[in-house]
């Protein structure tokens, strides 16, 4: 799985890329991240990528020119063009189901707005995905491009030590409930046990307990999970 981060500001992307399962799925070659700074495809002698807004208001716009010019650049770079997603709040919301459509992709590009956002003309050219992570505004979609990325690498196979582990998950499996209860040592701690049954080695008993906590989880605090 390949991942390449189109940004104004590729040293926030450091420290990330270098700590727990991301780094080790790099260092494992089963996920790719590589960063272009949208400022290389500036063609002015400051290296200007934003304008203030025709028809005046507060802040700048990401100019179209350097934005296209390095997103053609980037697919330009492998055979396969990549799946190419702009982080915008005006996005669909991320969520499992596009999570697992996108896993699906081989390569997927990210591209991270700055100051009030993009020139429409971007949009229109090159016609991406647009993927919003909440109904909230950041200060750039660098933020949102790591979300996608911690998201996706998890249903990359050989990524997690247990490829159970993504299928427990909660909004995961068909069901698209909350993942139940996790409990472990000590047994007792301030009063708060662990409940018996998932000590007793009973299976089909701890399976039952599972499901039946996932439901009333679900139906606690987040019922709109819940099809009937």
């Amino acid at each position: 799985m390949r991942f390449d981060v189109l940004t104004l500001f590729p040293e926030i992307f450091q420290g990330y890329l270098g700590q727990s399962l991301l780094k080790r799925a790099i260092q494992a070659g089963l996920v790719d991240v590589r960063l272009h700074d949208i400022r290389d495809w500036s063609q002015t002698k400051h290296n200007t990528v934003d304008d203030r807004p025709f028809g005046g208001g507060p802040g700048m716009v990401m100019k179209v020119e350097p934005v296209v010019e390095c997103v053609e650049a980037v697919r330009s770079q492998d055979p396969d063009t990549g799946h190419l997603v702009m982080l915008t709040p005006q996005g669909r919301r991320l969520d499992q189901p596009a999570v697992e459509r996108l896993a699906r992709r081989r390569r997927i590009i990210l591209l991270c707005g700055r100051y009030e956002g993009f020139d429409e003309r971007i949009r229109l050219i090159l016609e991406p995905e647009e993927i919003s992570i909440g109904d909230y505004v950041l200060n750039g979609g660098e933020v949102a491009a790591m979300a996608i990325i911690e998201t996706v690498i998890r249903l990359v196979p050989g990524v997690l030590g247990d490829e159970d582990s993504s299928a427990c998950d909660s909004f995961s499996g068909s069901r698209r409930w909350l993942e139940c209860a996790q409990y472990t040592r000590p047994r007792e701690y301030r009063g708060y046990e662990v409940p018996p049954v998932l000590l007793g080695g009973d299976h089909e008993a701890i399976a039952r307990w599972r499901e039946e906590n996932s439901l009333q989880r679900t139906l606690q605090r987040r019922k709109d999970l819940l099809k009937d």
